[in-house]
């Protein structure tokens, strides 16, 4: 498979995975970028231990956590891909259902919350919640690319699921306050 080929095969992928990180369209192009250099630099150095795909899906994690690792600011809310588009102004397209704008604003507010809390989970975490919920990868392609146990990948949701409720449920009880 040539250089090519392989980008061509998942360009997509990558940019789409990086985006669930680092949810801001610039900052997933340069991992994108980041992780094509990486790839072609270092096809040399692969081994068939795991298929390409899980290599570059590892390459990919590990340089959008890079990037969150680096940052100093506060994490920005852009889009999740299926969710949110950003227009270059920061406004968000409609989400697609029932156009009420009550309604979508309570959504979008959900939404966002949930953004919020995923960001502040641990990077396994964050990476288990991504790959299965978002990503939609099975426990064994979750495993596979996190070069951990099944078990290991039901455990850490498990625990994501745990630490993401309570986050919420102190993101909530410190909007009652305010609204108070």
């Amino acid at each position: 498979m040539t250089f090519e080929e392989i980008y061509l095969a998942h360009k997509n992928l990558v940019f789409n995975l990086a985006l669930q990180y680092l949810q801001n369209v610039e900052d997933a192009e340069e991992v994108t970028q980041d992780v094509f250099v990486s790839v072609h630099e270092k096809i040399n150095t692969f081994r068939s231990d795991s298929s390409l795909k899980t290599w570059i899906y590892r390459i990919t994690i590990n340089k959008s956590l890079d990037v969150i690792k680096s940052r100093k600011s506060k994490k920005r809310f852009a889009f999740i891909s299926s969710i949110f588009k950003d227009d270059g102004e920061g406004a968000l397209r409609e989400i697609p259902m029932f156009h009420h704008p009550g309604i979508e604003m309570v959504h979008k507010e959900e939404i966002k919350a949930v953004l919020e809390g995923i960001n502040q989970l641990s990077d396994n975490q964050k990476t288990v919640i991504i790959l299965l919920k978002i990503e939609q990868k099975s426990q064994q392609e979750v495993a596979e690319i996190m070069d951990i146990s099944t078990k290991a990948v039901e455990s850490l949701f498990q625990r994501a699921k745990a630490n993401l409720e309570i986050i919420l449920s102190k993101s909530k009880e410190n909007e009652n306050k305010i609204v108070q």
